[in-house]
This record gives structure tokens, C-alpha cells and sequence, in this order.
């Protein structure tokens, strides 16, 4: 059996470290240009749209379909589990849970990224936690100072006027995020409800600093097998 994982999060590197050995892939998207080293054998970059990853799976005799990729990313999950479906081979979403509010927290749940000038004043200064992929969606915001926050150096300038790009490799401690809200002013956070332990500093810092957290929700739940944590997924992997 070869076991196909889809990365790219934390989940996925966990699912490496426990399966390494074995036989089993990881692809990831290739969003990183630098990722740090995985303990499996590993590809980088898409598969060419739902023929190349159909294609894919047969030249490598994959056997089952591990899905631990961003809770975000819908369409690569929504098409991954409609091929496996197809082809009748082993399909597993890892979705970890997303976030809760806590005491003290001021959120604002929005549906998509667009719907964020709704609540964001002309002047404001907002710091988005959301990735450079989806950056263009919030060109409205263009009378605001908005700073987006990436891994990577850019390679293009900014989309719009009014905005900058601020380069940072996690992980980002609770001290370090508020020392960085408090020297940019921050007014307000963008964030997608992604979920997990690492990526809540940044949330737990708006906190403690009382900045206003706007949190777009997750694309829906698809009617495929879904397990919430990495345990879990190893268990089914270990009964295939």
C-alpha cells in the first residue's frame, strides 16, 4: 500500500513524523519556497488540475488519500474527494477544529473576504493573518492601512494602493505578536478561523491588547470521512 498525504500544516508534518518508514508520499502545494525538511519522501507543486492528479495516482499506485491540508483549502480537498469517490480509493479529510471565542475576545464573524470593509473604519490600520493568496479579495479596503504578513520576501509589488507586506516565519509567541500590534498601530486583525494551537498567539494577543478580531469563517463541511485530529487519522491509516 502507498499511502498519498496532502500537506502543507502542522497536521501533515505530525503525520510524517509518525509514518515515516512506511511507505507513503507528501505532496505539498509548493505556497513555501523554502519548506523545512520532511522525514518522507516528499513532492512539491500541483498536480495539473483533476486529470494530472488522476494520472498521478495511477502512475505512482497510490492506494489511499490522506488529506491534511489547509482547512481553507476547499476547492484541492472538494476535488481530491470527488476523485477518490470516483476511483473507489480511501479518502480522509485531517480537519482540525477551528476556533472559539474566550472571554475578553471581541470577534466579528464575516463570510468571505470582501466583507470586511463593512466593519473596518476609513484610516484604520488592519493586519491581515490571512496569506498572500487571497490578498486581491480585499482590495476594497484601499482607505485603510492594511499590512499583510507572509512567510516569503514578496515578488510583486502590493495589489493595491495603501497597502504593505510584512515578511514572517512562524512561529510568533503571544509577546512577540503584541509587541509587533503595538508598533504598528494595529486597529484591527484579519484573520481565517483555521484553527490550532500555533496559529492562536496572534488571537490571544488581540486579546490582551483589546484589538477587534474580524474571523472569516470556513467554507463548509463536505459529506466525505472527516476526523479532527492527528491520532485519529493514524488510526485509519493503520487499518486500511
Amino acid at each position: 500500500m502507498t499511502l498519498l498525504i496532502l500537506g502543507g500544516t502542522g497536521d501533515a508534518r505530525r503525520l510524517a513524523e509518525a509514518l515515516q518508514g512506511t511507505d507513503a508520499i507528501i505532496s505539498l502545494a509548493g505556497a513555501t519556497r523554502s519548506p523545512d525538511k520532511l522525514p518522507m519522501p516528499s513532492r512539491v507543486g500541483g498536480f495539473g488540475g483533476e486529470q494530472g492528479f488522476r494520472d498521478y495516482l495511477t502512475q505512482n499506485s497510490i492506494s489511499a488519500v490522506l488529506d491534511a491540508t489547509h482547512p481553507f483549502a476547499d476547492r484541492i480537498t472538494t476535488r481530491t474527494a470527488r476523485v477518490c469517490a470516483d476511483i473507489g480509493m480511501p479518502y480522509l479529510q485531517l480537519l482540525r477544529p477551528g476556533w472559539s471565542a474566550e472571554p475578553g475576545d471581541d470577534w466579528t464573524e464575516i463570510a468571505c473576504e470582501e466583507d470586511a470593509v463593512d466593519h473596518i473604519p476609513v484610516g484604520a490600520t488592519v493586519f491581515l493573518g490571512t496569506g498572500r493568496q487571497t490578498l486581491d479579495r480585499f482590495a476594497n479596503l484601499e482607505a485603510r492601512e492594511v499590512i499583510c504578513r507572509q512567510i516569503d520576501p514578496p515578488s510583486d509589488p502590493f495589489p493595491f494602493k495603501g497597502g504593505r507586506f510584512l515578511v514572517g516565519r512562524p512561529p510568533f509567541s503571544v509577546e512577540d505578536e503584541m509587541q509587533l500590534f503595538l508598533a504598528l498601530g494595529v486597529d484591527c486583525l484579519v484573520v481565517k478561523n483555521a484553527g490550532g494551537a500555533a496559529s492562536r498567539t496572534k488571537l490571544t494577543a488581540a486579546n490582551h491588547l483589546g484589538i477587534p478580531v474580524l474571523m472569516i469563517a470556513r467554507p463548509p463541511r463536505g459529506d466525505w470521512s472527516i476526523v479532527d485530529n492527528v491520532q485519529s487519522a493514524l488510526e485509519w491509516v493503520k487499518a486500511l
